[in-house]
């Protein structure tokens, strides 16, 4: 027994020293090895993956902003935007889900991911005309959602590496809980935008109907309730507003239908 004990110390010990090898140099004296950036990112596939299609959402709205390469070829980075949104949306679903398992209760767990919703929302727009207020939410998501794989790439370039990068990126985490309502408010916004598309004739019929449902999943939302207080406070803001001496009573009339109305159509109403 204790010629085994005494070999098994000795493997340990082994062990132990071929593990501390690498952190000493020649001098004796403990040295890290450094990971580069290409290594981190191969040992995270899948989310540099998901980075790379964030960065790729962000350069291709900048070319629909800004049509550099022509006018035409802005609104083929108008749907590429969309489509990596899309794919980006799919990759963060089989990360959040189990195995796929053609179900009610799989299709509804997956209805109550923010993922999803903006699954839908990327296949709604995509073959709609062109709308730049569409572009906004997924922009700001990519940026918000890229933001800590940005700060690991630093770290790993070096501590003090691009400082204004990361003033950049302690401003976005600072302003995380304005940037989500502005989004909210662009998702809202986008509501009259469709119906008022379908009017002139730039959107099909059912454009509407499919965006209002992407609504009430936007509404629900148990990780993201920005969109439901949003709602809240244009009510609240409505009200007060109607409520002055000052409002015609016809302006009065017309708020509180509309508020009636949206109550209405929530959901859980």
């Amino acid at each position: 027994m204790a010629d085994q004990e005494s070999h098994e110390t000795t493997q340990d010990g082994i062990a132990a020293n071929a593990t501390k090898a690498p952190e000493v140099d020649n001098d004796g004296a403990k040295a890290s090895s450094p990971i580069s950036v290409s290594q981190f990112m191969m040992s995270n596939k899948a989310e540099s993956i998901m980075w790379l299609l964030r960065v790729f959402t962000l350069v291709s709205t900048f070319f629909f902003l800004f049509p550099i390469f022509g006018v035409a070829e802005g609104g083929y980075f108008y749907q590429r935007a969309l489509l990596a949104n899309a794919l980006t949306s799919v990759c963060r679903l089989h990360q959040r889900l189990p195995r796929f398992q053609f179900s009610r209760a799989y299709i509804t767990q997956a209805l109550l991911e923010d993922s999803c919703h903006y699954f839908l929302y990327s296949l709604i727009f995509i073959t709609s005309y062109p709308i730049t207020l569409c572009l906004v939410p997924v922009a700001v998501f990519s940026l918000l959602h890229a933001t800590a794989y940005n700060r690991k790439i630093l770290d790993i370039i070096g501590p003090n590496s691009i400082p204004w990068m990361r003033s950049f990126l302690d401003k976005m985490t600072m302003h995380q809980q304005i940037l989500f309502k502005f989004i909210a408010c662009n998702e809202i916004l986008l509501m009259a935008a469709s119906v008022f598309m379908l009017l002139g004739g730039r959107a099909h019929l059912f454009l509407p109907f499919f965006y209002y449902r992407f609504m009430t999943l936007r509404y629900a939302s148990r990780r993201n309730p920005y969109c439901r207080t949003l709602f809240y406070e244009l009510r609240v803001a409505t009200e007060q507003l109607t409520a002055r001496p000052s409002c015609p009573t016809f302006l009065q009339k017309a708020c509180h239908k509309v508020i009636k109305l949206i109550c209405k159509l929530a959901p859980g109403s």
